[in-house]
């Protein structure tokens, strides 16, 4: 099990805009190049966030994208679910009698717990603390970044 190309991306961009100023408006070509992602996928994704109320789209010609939500108070869980829809390890999970076994099912009950404990650990990681790292990781390797993150961060 791994997370799709969609949900990394989707990450990768929330960690870049997490690095901006508060109320930061940033276009989709500016985070595909600082990201690594291709531009029209990522317009793509960004539309999903949107639709999930992570982002909000500004239109004309200062338009792009902000955050709605202080990155401290965004979790990984909320960006993977806005891209891959709920978490469930099994359809048996999902809440529908889908399975004649699921009243005594012990990979079940099994799958709940390890499900719960995921969905708990993606819920403690919010990207403001992405963000930070993001940054501290990138000047460890000497990767520049942008001159406004650059000032934001050192305020």
């Amino acid at each position: 099990m791994k997370l799709t190309r969609a949900a990394d991306y989707a990450i990768r961009g929330i960690i870049y805009m997490s690095m901006k100023p508060a109320g930061a408006v940033v276009v989709i070509p500016e985070i595909a190049q600082q990201m690594g992602i291709p531009v029209g996928f990522l317009a793509r994704i960004f539309q999903s966030l949107s639709r999930a109320g992570i982002v909000v789209s500004h239109r004309g010609k200062k338009g792009g994208y902000s955050l709605t939500r202080d990155p401290a108070e965004l979790s990984l869980k909320d960006v993977i679910e806005a891209v891959e829809g709920t978490i469930s390890l099994n359809i048996c999970l999902d809440g529908f009698n889908v399975c004649e076994r699921m009243a005594y099912c012990p990979a079940r009950r099994d799958l709940a717990e390890i499900q719960r404990v995921l969905v708990e650990n993606l819920e403690a990681y919010d990207f403001a603390t992405l963000a930070r790292e993001e940054r501290e990781n990138r000047r460890e390797h000497g990767i520049p970044l942008p001159d406004d993150i650059v000032a934001a961060t050192d305020e």
